[in-house]
């Protein structure tokens, strides 16, 4: 049954982001119905704190698919580059969310370390975390897929709290098991304090990734290889590359470079070159646009800025 489930579950390729992000807001709506039944009934602070992440699953859900969809606006007048870091936009907010979900999922639970009251009907309390917990977990696994496949920074940032959330409620069953187990009602609010503060280390990570992305960070080590790889092929005692930057704009990459080639060549056979090296380059890299600069061997070029007296 397992088997023909990954069987027939529709392509990486064709589970767009947007699509995949309609899917979280279904999935959460789910999550929340059955964790909020949980906490219900059973009165449990680590249950509540579970049911509280569910609903930033659904604001953050629901943010990314805002962000995606203005992402994948083409470029024009205002934004030649196109509208891709609105994608970061989404990551810090989910960011956001979840430091400010700790947060409260703190302050109920303290009030319940010294006055820990009773649990009711644990066991379907738990069935039902379990149950919204191989929700996410099987839509965290396809959305990082995904994410991978369209460089997709808002799907990356809700696969990832999906994730969070799967191990959230472990924690949470976890512990209430042992609150079952041994009658500390104590522990209960210890659990939820414990889920709070991983829940808020996963939340300062999302928002500094999202804060590097709108600083222009370079690209990714394994990409930068692979661009000095693609260069080598190139590479000639007549052609040489220097002045090379990069940044990544959601899913877009970019490139700045001097390519310098002999000025006795005419401006056709520079231009080609030029083109070969373009083409190898998006290749080798995808989604990448590179803008390189023709220059004669002798030439060097002056990037420095001019310093500011004051």
């Amino acid at each position: 049954m397992v088997h023909n489930f990954f069987m027939n579950f529709p392509s990486t390729q064709s589970l767009t982001p947007t699509r995949l992000l309609w899917v979280s807001v279904a999935v959460a709506v789910i999550t929340i119905v059955l964790k909020t039944s949980a906490w219900y009934i059973t009165d449990s602070v680590g249950l509540l704190s579970d049911a509280m992440e569910s609903f930033v699953n659904l604001a953050s859900a629901m943010f990314g698919l805002a962000m995606v969809t203005i992402a994948q606006r083409p470029a024009d007048e205002d934004h030649p580059y196109g509208h891709h870091k609105a994608e970061y936009f989404s990551s810090g907010f989910e960011g956001a969310l979840i430091v400010g979900a700790a947060l409260a999922i703190i302050w109920a639970a303290s009030h319940r370390m010294f006055d820990p009251q009773p649990v009711q009907q644990l066991g379907w309390g738990l069935v039902l975390s379990v149950i919204s917990s191989v929700l996410n977990g099987l839509l965290a696994w396809v959305m990082f897929r995904s994410a991978k496949l369209h460089r997709s920074i808002a799907l990356h940032a809700d696969a990832k709290h999906l994730v969070t959330d799967v191990w959230t409620s472990v924690g949470v069953v976890v512990g209430l098991g042992v609150v079952l187990l041994t009658g500390w009602l104590w522990l209960d609010a210890v659990v939820a304090i414990g889920v709070a503060l991983n829940i808020l280390w996963e939340g300062c990570q999302l928002i500094w990734r999202s804060t590097q992305g709108l600083m222009d960070e370079a690209l990714e080590p394994e990409l930068l290889a692979d661009i000095d790889s693609t260069l080598e092929q190139f590479r000639h005692p007549s052609i040489r590359f220097d002045h090379l930057s990069t940044r990544r704009s959601g899913q877009r990459c970019f490139l700045d470079m001097h390519m310098h080639m002999p000025a006795r060549w005419s401006l056709g056979r520079a231009a080609a070159v030029r083109a070969n090296v373009e083409q190898a380059l998006m290749k080798a890299v995808p989604g990448l646009r590179a803008s390189i600069q023709l220059l004669p061997s002798d030439v060097e070029a002056f990037l420095e800025d001019e310093q500011d007296p004051n």
